[in-house]
């Protein structure tokens, strides 16, 4: 049997909403904003260019920032090609995806979208081959009130008021070999403190985030990870400066590993929050910082790896003798295939293990993005084609849900039972808790909120769950997400394999039995006394 006991007393901290936000990339040319949401000539779209369908169903999703201009794309981009009239925006080779890029939504085309929508945006600016000037001019051009250039130029361009854009990113992926601009931890404190430095003097109210780590272990290509030394050099240098260190961590099992290797992602999310949490403390205690660092998750989410990546790469890679990785000339010319991204039941039970951990950390991480945003509609797909209507795949539930129901504080809740063992990135974790919990306490509707993910894929968990103070009162609200088997997928012909179902259940006094379906995430909304 397992057991759930909660003291609504026992708060962790308050839950930023921002940990809700999502990701809007434009510069991926088969995955993006211009394959999914702008699409002017579709008969679905507004008089912006954008498909009402896919507005519709991102506003379930109710993101309350989105992060743009993208990722790796964002290490060339050039946001003054974005703004202005259409016809005199150029058209650039795009080399982070080896694409084209037309730059017809642009700046003002993601904020007039954002400010209809209620989102919040986060803009990130170029610190790959962009400069100081660049950034610090892109927060004036949006946030200028002054008789100056960039800000008439945005009032040329149709704004008389400001953007007033609150977030603001310091490049993407910095650390990564394979990005534009690639700079070293030292590199990268630098440009760091030189940026924020200049950009908050350009608007002293923006809140900045530091691209702080995507690349955790070292690899086949002997590229050393360093994710220790930038958090520290950037917190020591920067730390006055800067208000979040963004951290990217997607789950990058392989498609034929086992279930368990899928869910003891979660084991290590949570090791590495709790390391990043650590670093931040001694760092900023050590230095005297003035204010809190809070940790950003801008890019997480499930992304499956080819069977036998690494003893199949189809290139040859150069390590010269300084240690820099260098691809053959040509290889970005090698033709990729296109396959359809596998989404299915078990990407619905990776994201609800995010978010879990996001609400047991949620004194720390204040900001989070939710990379597949767009694919979780299921508009980009190969085989649908770009006109194709609104699919919901498996992983928008849970974020809807979770988003949905969650409450304002984050509570220490305790748990135990069955456990399990699992492998991921070679660390072997034993003893993981079949049951992954969360819970949360909306005290102006009275009610607690527990998020419970079943990991084992064949058997129901029955568990009771407890008060340790006042009482259930009246029906609690099961809502179930699950699907057939853990491999489901919602596709044309069974749209509806993966959905959300709810119960009701008569819960009274201290405590109630449940059972947890196998391969599943619960929400339960309890009114208490």
């Amino acid at each position: 049997m397992n057991h759930i006991t909660i003291d609504p007393e026992r708060v962790v901290s308050d839950i930023d909403r921002n940990v809700f936000g999502g990701y809007l990339e434009i510069g991926f040319p088969d995955i993006d904003l211009y394959v999914g949401l702008y699409s002017p000539d579709s008969p679905l779209a507004d008089k912006d260019g954008l498909r009402s369908d896919v507005k519709t169903a991102l506003a379930r999703m109710k993101f309350p920032n989105a992060r743009f201009p993208g990722g790796n794309f964002t290490s060339g981009y050039r946001w003054i090609d974005g703004v202005g009239p259409l016809e005199e925006r150029p058209t650039r080779r795009e080399l982070a995806w080896n694409s084209i890029m037309p730059n017809e939504f642009g700046t003002n085309e993601f904020i007039r979208f954002c400010r209809k929508m209620n989102i919040e945006p986060f803009l990130c600016a170029n610190c790959g081959d962009g400069d100081i000037r660049e950034a610090a001019d892109w927060v004036e051009y949006c946030n200028g009130t002054a008789n100056t250039y960039l800000a008439n130029l945005r009032r040329k361009h149709g704004f008389t008021e400001p953007h007033k854009v609150k977030y603001w990113g310091i490049g993407n992926e910095v650390d990564g070999h394979w990005q534009i601009g690639y700079k070293s931890p030292q590199e990268y404190a630098r440009a760091v403190t030189e940026f924020s430095k200049v950009m908050k003097w350009t608007d002293p109210e923006i809140k900045l985030v530091a691209s702080a780590t995507s690349f955790w272990e070292d690899n086949p290509f002997h590229m050393k990870t360093e994710w220790v030394e930038r958090a520290q050099l950037i917190l020591e240098q920067a730390g006055d400066h800067i208000d979040y260190l963004a951290i990217h961590r997607y789950a990058h099992p392989r498609k034929d590993d086992p279930f368990e290797t899928y869910m003891a992602f979660a084991e290590d999310f949570n090791e590495r929050l709790s390391a990043y949490e650590g670093l931040i403390h001694a760092v900023s205690l050590e230095r005297g910082l003035k204010h809190a660092v809070s940790i950003a998750v801008d890019e997480w989410g499930l992304m499956r790896l080819p069977s036998g990546l690494h003893e199949d790469i189809p290139i040859s890679v150069i390590t010269d003798k300084g240690g820099i990785i260098h691809l053959p000339s040509d290889s970005r010319d090698i033709p990729r295939p296109k396959e359809n991204m596998i989404i299915n039941l078990e990407d619905a039970l990776i994201t609800a293990l995010y978010l879990n951990a996001f609400i047991r950390h949620a004194n720390s991480v204040r900001l989070a993005n939710f990379t597949f945003s767009v694919m979780a509609i299921g508009i980009l797909n190969y085989e649908r084609g770009r006109n194709s209507p609104v699919l919901l795949q498996t992983n928008f539930f849970p974020f809807e849900l979770y988003s949905h129901t969650c409450g304002s504080l984050a509570l220490d809740v305790f748990w135990n039972g069955e456990t399990f063992s699992g492998t991921y990135n070679s660390r072997t974790y034993r003893g993981i808790r079949t049951l992954d919990v969360a819970a949360t306490l909306d005290q102006t509707h009275k009610q607690v909120v527990v998020y419970v993910v079943n990991q084992n894929k064949e058997e129901a968990q029955e568990t009771t769950i407890s008060l340790t103070s006042g009482q259930f009162t009246g029906k609690v609200r099961e809502f179930i997400i699950n699907g057939p088997d853990i491999k489901s997928e919602n596709t044309d012909e069974k749209p509806n394999q993966v959905g959300v179902r709810e119960v009701k259940i008569d819960a009274s006094g201290k405590s109630f039995i449940l059972s947890f379906e196998p391969h599943s995430v619960t929400a339960l909304v309890c009114p208490i006394s």
